[in-house]
Order: structure tokens, then sequence, then C-alpha cells
């Protein structure tokens, strides 16, 4: 092969390898410098909210009122999918609260039980009289003390067991009392050293989670498919635990969205129950489902056979507020999250995905300043530092 061929390869095959690591196409020309006058900062204008990759929510509910069925809107959102079954327990860090001890109130029927076989447990109530709150603590020695509390007393140790212990009323919910605040959950309360732990049936987790991720008043077919996907998303982080974790997904929007009994929707129950047991399967496993608010009109291609990019004719409806959007940030802002270029004096779009207006989603940009230096930036951290709804935006001096 001669020196000018392989000149002439090595622009491609980067471009290729790029375009593998990203998920799809990259725009070959960047884009001419958009200059930043002095005092002036930078218009973006957007379209989405999220990562864009699986369901748009907003989506959704534009299929649901084109017709669609909840599992004709998981087949477009998860192409080459599959509807599975899956069951069982999760559990569930609540990240609200941070001491290595677990409080709760007290309530008829509450017992503290041993994780694990063989199980103990104890009733609470016949163990002390007139307690207004219980507490397990763990010990330094490995051992792990409970505690009752009248309301206004102090609080008084009743047992000691060598084993890690958990609350459980039965299935009645129970409410976690935590510096700050209170919340009731379903299933267990288990304390796991620096962490409280729900333990409870998958079913339980989704009706503390879908209205928490999608409006209760939506159509039954969009309430459904969120109920489905956060089903095998939370099956999928099950599958994939590390050994030995206490805890297998969180409440926040790391993982998904949970908010225990009080979330709770008749609405979103319903949906809960209309699909019980139903996941999405790629491979006869969950598949990862993941989801955001809109993807704008794109879906954002991803490292799995069933994260395609797509043009979404279902998420540009008239009622999804995400669809576009503008905002103004300031050369300071961007000058505090890039502190060596100085002040800003223009921006360069290197690489988009290739999908929708404006070449699709920023994959790169370069960054200039007053100091002299250019920092190039992936699309995610600018979006992430900036607080951007999406990586999917024009850029304008303003």
């Amino acid at each position: 092969m001669s020196q000018r061929s392989l000149r002439l390869l090595v622009p491609v095959a980067l471009a290729c390898l790029v375009a593998t690591l990203t998920g799809g196409p990259v725009r070959a020309a960047s884009e001419p410098v958009v200059v930043v006058p002095a005092g002036s900062g930078l218009v973006l204008t957007g379209h989405g909210y999220g990562h864009g990759r699986g369901m748009s929510q907003y989506g959704a509910e534009g299929a649901a009122r084109k017709g669609l069925s909840a599992a004709q809107i998981l087949a477009f959102y998860y192409p080459g999918t599959v509807l599975g079954a899956s069951a069982g327990q999760i559990r569930v860090r609540i990240t609200a609260d941070t001491d290595d001890d677990t409080v709760v109130a007290h309530r008829p029927g509450l017992v503290v039980r041993t994780v694990g076989k063989p199980a103990q447990r104890w009733d609470l109530g016949r163990l002390r009289s007139g307690a207004a709150s219980w507490r397990i603590k763990p010990l330094r020695n490995g051992r792990y003390a409970v505690s009752a509390r009248a309301a206004g007393a102090r609080w008084a140790r009743v047992l000691v067991s060598g084993r890690p212990l958990a609350f459980w009323a039965g299935g009645a919910p129970i409410t976690l009392q935590y510096a700050g605040g209170s919340a009731a959950y379903r299933g267990q309360l288990r304390n796991a050293g620096r962490d409280t732990v729900n333990v409870l049936s998958l079913e339980n987790y989704l009706r503390g989670v879908v209205p928490r991720e999608v409006p209760s008043g939506w159509s039954p077919a969009t309430l459904q498919a969120q109920a489905v996907a956060a089903r095998t998303y939370a099956a999928y982080e099950r599958d994939h635990t590390p050994r030995g974790r206490a805890w297998q997904t969180c409440d926040t929007t790391s993982c998904q969205v949970y908010g225990g009994y009080a979330a709770e929707r008749p609405s979103t129950n319903a949906a809960v129950d209309a699909t019980r047991g139903q996941v999405v399967t790629h491979g006869g496993r969950a598949a990862f489902t993941q989801f955001s608010s809109s993807n704008g009109g794109w879906t954002v291609q991803g490292g799995l056979p069933y994260q395609r990019a797509q043009a979404d004719p279902y998420d540009p409806w008239p009622g999804n507020p995400m669809r576009s959007w503008t905002t103004r940030v300031s050369a300071s802002r961007i000058a505090a999250a890039w502190p060596s270029i100085g002040t800003l004096t223009g921006v360069q779009v290197l690489g988009r995905d290739g999908n929708g207006e404006w070449g699709g989603r920023v994959l790169t940009l370069r960054l200039t300043g007053t100091a002299g230096r250019a920092v190039d930036v992936d699309g995610s951290t600018f979006r992430t530092k900036l607080g951007l709804r999406s990586q999917w935006f024009s850029v304008a001096a303003g």
C-alpha cells in the first residue's frame, strides 16, 4: 500500500472508530467558530431532555395518544426485544437516611427479624409496650442492638443479635424516620451499616417508582409501558449487582426515582397490576431499558443492539414542553467550569452524531479564551457541567 493511500485511509479509519465509540456517525467537517464578544455569553437552542437512549417518556405519551398499546410503544423504543417475565425481590438503598442506624415509628404488627436463614423474629409490641420509635444500630463488635424509645424519652436497649436485622410488619407500610424527615415503605427496612435498605417485591417497588417517573394522569398505555420499562431496568440492575453489596438499586435519578408508599397512585398501581411480571428481554435476559424525559425527535445509538438511533415521530407532540428549549449561559459560568481558558472568546463544534437538526447531538466542541488555550470538551461533559437539558443544541453568541 502506498504512503498516499495510507494517509487517505487513516482519517477515514479514525472517523469510523469515533463513530463506533460514540454510537453514531460523526459530521466530517467542524463547524465555524462562534466568536463571543467581551461581556457576552452563549445562547444555546436545543431539543430534548436527557440522554435520549431507549424510551422517551414524552414520546411514549405521544404514541399512546396516537393509539399505540404499551407493547407497541416498547417495541418501538427497544427494537429487537421481546416481552418476558421476572419476579422476586429488589434491595433499594434509601439515600435520605445517612446515619448508621435505622429508626422506624411503632405500628401494630411490627417485628424485628434476622436477615437470612434460619430466621429469628421478635414481636416488638411484646418486648416493650409504649414505644413510639424503634432503632437498629450496628455495634463495633459486629453485633446489632435493638432499642426502643417512648415519646420524649431516651433510647433503651431491648435486645442484641449477632446477625444483621430488619424491621417488618407483614407487608404493611413502615415509617422510616431520619434527620429532617420521614417516609413510609412497604416490605422490610434492613440495617446495612451505613445504609438503610428497603427490601420488597419488584411489584411493590414499582408502585413507588412509576408515579415518580411519569405523571399519573397520563394515558394507561404510557403508564403500562413505563411500568414494564422500570421493572426491566430494576431486574437488569439486580442481575448486575456487584457480589456482596447490600443494595441493588437506589431511589434517585442515578438509578430510578422511588418514593415508597406515599408516592403510590391508583392509576399507576393499576398499570403495575396490568403488566405484572412483564419485562423486556434480549437474548433471554432483562434488557438495559434506559429511558429519559424527551429525545427531542431522535433516539440515541448506544452500545447494545436494541439501543438504535432512529427518528421518533411520537416525541414532538404539542404537549411536550421538552421538545425544544433555549437557554443563555454566561461567559463567567463557562470560565468557572473551565478556568484554564480564561474568559471565553470562541466556541467551535467539532463533531455531531449526524441525526436531526443541526447535524444532531454535539459529540465534541472546542472552547477558547483569553488565556490563549483551547480545551476540547465532549458534549456530555459540557451538558452536565452547565446543567443543559441535553447535548443536542446549536450555539450562538448572545
